[in-house]
């Protein structure tokens, strides 16, 4: 049986000597742990050395792929005739013993070969040096590494770094070219300046007016889409403020306004020039964030392989190294977004979801900017279906804040019906309902305003029926008495006129009594009581006043 090995320097075949030690799976290693014992096991029989360092490449890449080379099937087709080859690869057995037929093999016992074969190369293979041999495996693994990243001319992302510089560039001349042309112009005709807010409509419409009194013979329909703009350019123009200028200031202001207007035509290529070669180079990260968010990623990280290293985390707060560091430094909260706060997911979202949109985006935009630098495809697939995995994730967020605020957490509550006091499978209710008993009110207005007034009048009885039963100690109180008699009888006479109308009262008192009486329910024993007393109370009162009233009656007709 013979063993096919790779090695960085060529392809060896070994002839096993002693098949039998094979079946020792466990104890193979030890056959292997010196030079000597491993020269009996196996011994080198032929070897194939790669001419040049694109030969071993080739060969490695169809090693990989489980597909043996030109050179390696004219090897083997050499050495192999009418004996077993043993492989580390059983799919590259396959493809040998199709294509050469050759019986191959791969079991455990192979693998355990293999592995002593690697551990004793250098002794077992004369003239490969461990020296030798450790330059070749890395510059074969380099080789192989670029080759398997495939750059091409198309992936340069330099392009993309200077363009997007030069567009930022552009956009801060624009401002100060615009700036200069309203400030310049302003001093002939300042009402311009809130009439046309636009700087190239500005532009524009100074370069084709010149002077503010031809405002009104010209046309500004094709500058100015809205027409009550310019009812109130040609308005303004009649009836400006502004001073008098000479036609070498107009001249002047007019080369200014041409440069305003050259400079915004080329950032205009400039953009869509940036835009191609970022749906070329980058089109996973063009469609996650978009085309001028992605060419700062990458300006700002160098290039697209070494974004393509940054984790999300580090993504997600590029741009923002001076607030991070701060915060760290004063041990207050960190940034939640960087450059990636102008992606359109994060405009969208609210203030409070924002640093949960941003989270997700920059996990997202890491996966698709490795894809972009290391993948073969050259589609937006994965750029697109997270877009559109953040934007519903956006609007599960937004619905759930929704749900919250209107009361619950899933959305209107539900209410259901009373079923308490129904009968299972009827209509009808367990218990009647109970109605409305008017009758068991309390009016507590009247009680209070009617208790003081009668404690009144019980007191004043009281304090003349004492006066009248308190009998007389001396004769000389006779005296006084007779004198007190006129005195008494006007009172008495006053008293009399009053006790009608008590009288009257009284009685309409008692007939509400009764009437309530007879309306109210029963009671309770408590309150039952309580009334009882009150009630007994009011009676006595009022029987011991008629009693004093028929006293005072039978006086007051002996002394007359």
């Amino acid at each position: 049986m013979l063993v096919l090995f790779e090695t960085p320097a060529g392809f060896a075949l070994f002839k096993v000597l002693d098949e039998g030690k094979l079946d020792k799976v466990e104890d193979l290693w030890k056959e292997f742990t010196t030079s000597d014992s491993a020269r009996r096991v196996v011994e080198l029989k032929a070897f194939n050395k790669f001419e040049n360092t694109s030969d071993a490449l080739s060969a490695a890449t169809l090693i990989i792929d489980s597909k043996p080379s030109k050179g390696l099937r004219k090897f083997l087709q050499k050495h192999c005739e009418g004996e077993t080859l043993a492989v580390a690869d059983s799919k590259l057995g396959n493809a040998i013993k199709e294509k050469l037929k050759i019986d191959c093999l791969h079991n455990i016992a192979v693998m355990e070969l293999m592995r002593g074969l690697r551990n004793q190369l250098t002794e077992l293979i004369t003239g490969l040096g461990a020296q030798d041999l450790g330059p070749m495996s890395l510059g074969l693994s380099h080789s192989l590494s670029r080759y398997k990243l495939k750059f091409s001319p198309e992936k340069v992302d330099t392009m993309i770094i200077q363009a997007i510089g030069l567009l930022d560039d552009l956009d801060k001349e624009l401002n100060t070219y615009a700036m200069r042309v309203r400030e310049w112009y302003g001093w002939h005709f300042p009402e311009l300046t809130k009439i046309v807010t636009d700087n190239i409509q500005y532009a524009k419409v100074v370069k084709m007016m010149g002077n503010r009194a031809n405002a009104v013979k010209l046309d500004f329909s094709e500058i100015l889409s809205d027409e009550d703009v310019e009812t109130q350019l040609k308005e303004a123009a009649v009836i400006s403020m502004g001073t008098e200028v000479n036609d070498l200031d107009l001249l002047n202001i007019r080369e200014l306004c041409d440069q305003v207007l050259a400079l915004s035509e080329y950032r205009a290529q400039l953009y869509e020039y940036l835009k191609s070669r970022m749906n070329t180079i980058a089109p996973n990260l063009t469609a996650l964030v978009g085309e001028l968010v992605g060419a700062r990623l990458i300006a700002h990280g160098g290039s697209l392989l070494n974004l393509a290293k940054q984790p999300g985390s580090t993504i997600q707060i590029l741009g923002a190294e001076k607030a991070l560091f701060r915060a760290l430094k004063t041990k207050h909260s960190t940034p939640k977004y960087g450059l990636i706060y102008h992606a359109s997911l994060i405009g969208k979202a609210s203030q409070k979801h924002k640093g949960k949109i941003s989270r997700s985006l920059a996990a997202k935009t890491a996966l698709a900017i490795r894809y972009d630098a290391l993948g073969d495809g050259e589609d937006n697939s994965i750029g697109t279906e997270s877009r559109l995995k953040l934007e519903t994730r956006l609007q599960v967020l937004e619905k759930t804040e929704f749900g919250k605020s209107a009361g619950s957490a899933k959305g209107k509550p539900k209410i259901e019906a009373y079923e308490k006091d129904r009968k299972k499978g009827a209509g009808a209710l367990i218990t009647p309902a109970k109605a409305y008993n008017p009758a068991a009110d309390v009016f507590l207005g009247k009680s209070t305003e009617e208790t003081p007034k009668k404690s009144e009048l019980a007191s004043k009885k009281r304090k003349h029926h004492d006066a009248e039963t308190a009998p007389p100690t001396e004769p000389a109180a006779e005296a006084i008495q007779e004198d007190g008699d006129l005195e008494r009888k006007k009172k008495k006479s006053k008293e009399t006129e009053e006790t009608p109308v008590a009288d009257a009262d009284g009685e309409k008192k008692k007939k509400k009594k009764s009437k309530e009486k007879e309306e109210e329910p029963a009671v309770s024993t408590a309150e039952g009581g309580k009334k009882k007393k009150k009630k007994s109370d009011t009676v006595q009162t009022e029987e011991s006043g008629k009693k004093d009233k028929k006293k005072k009656k039978k006086k007051h007709a002996d002394d007359e």
